[in-house]
């Protein structure tokens, strides 16, 4: 009860946000697929957020601030969250549509349970297990285009395993936020936290760019439409995203808010129709189905 009554207008809208800007990502990421390689579009996202951030969070860059304490810490987070997530979605849009990498992303709460469980030594019940089945269900099925037959001889298209991979990362990413000892000066701050992972991110993110640029036949093709889809995704869902949903998760709690998460492959599948001509099939309301389903069982107490 105390969960919905903190559930007023403006935590909702600011629960919303974000889905609404990753699934906007997610499409404009495939509308600038032919201008700009994959890497380097993560690359200069961050660059701008980091700009974007100095203002608000220059101090935590001093050579005395907290964070250089915890570099080790900090360098493992920007290299999952920042350096390899978002990196290996951009990958993914090269030959996958936005719906089917937001659905594939929805499978965060299996891997979840799995790294937890394997690595984290954190207890996984029998409801968080059939939930968790549940959504995979709803993957398979988007992997398959609808055809389970086709399991038998499954063969995904990168695009598809490129989201896997960066799923995974992202639940290393989210228990590694779980276990920390950092300063609460550091980790209340929000532009100060976002800081702190980019500034090593950013080097992971550079690095990986480089890395392309040497050993691919990398691309940036300057012009208004790209200049305005960078600014976008700089701007809109690495920090605008972030920080509606860091004020949504503090007012309705962790729990409330991961159902929010849920409405991102549906703002996918709207925004695909609407600009990219990818409209969605059957399968992809039925995964969606099931992926929900398979969340709200395993979060029931």
């Amino acid at each position: 009860m105390q969960i919905q009554q903190r559930l007023t207008p403006s935590t909702v809208f600011l629960l919303t946000v974000p889905p609404l800007l990753w699934a906007s990502n997610a499409v404009v990421g495939r509308l600038v697929r032919d201008l700009v390689s994959p890497l380097t579009l993560n690359f200069v996202r961050w660059v701008i957020a980091f700009v974007l951030l100095l203002p608000l969070a220059w101090p935590v860059l001093r050579p005395g601030s907290p964070m250089w304490a915890h570099w080790k810490r900090y360098s493992v987070l920007g290299l999952l969250g920042i350096g390899c997530y978002n990196a290996f979605q951009y990958l993914a849009l090269q030959t996958s549509a936005p719906i089917n990498v937001t659905l594939v992303g929805s499978s965060l709460p299996l891997w979840m349970l799995a790294v937890g469980g394997i690595f984290f030594g954190a207890r996984v019940g029998g409801r968080e297990i059939g939930g968790s089945l549940l959504s995979m269900l709803g993957v398979l099925l988007v992997l398959s285009r609808g055809e389970w037959r086709q399991l038998l001889a499954l063969r995904l298209v990168p695009g598809d395993l490129y989201m896997i991979l960066g799923t995974i990362a992202w639940a290393f990413y989210s228990w590694f936020l779980v276990r920390t000892r950092e300063p609460q000066g550091v980790r209340q701050d929000w532009a100060a936290f976002l800081m702190a992972q980019l500034v090593f991110g950013l080097a992971w993110s550079g690095l990986f760019a480089a890395g392309e640029w040497a050993l691919t036949d990398a691309r940036m093709e300057l012009g208004w439409p790209l200049l305005a889809a960078l600014a976008f995704i700089g701007i809109g869902p690495a920090v605008v995203a972030y920080r509606c949903w860091g004020s949504g998760v503090q007012q309705a709690g962790p729990q409330a808010a991961s159902f929010f998460m849920n409405l991102t492959p549906l703002f996918a599948a709207l925004l695909s129709a609407a600009f990219l001509r990818e409209p969605p099939h059957w399968y992809h309301g039925a995964a969606f189905a099931l992926i929900v389903g398979g969340i709200v069982i395993s979060s029931r107490r």
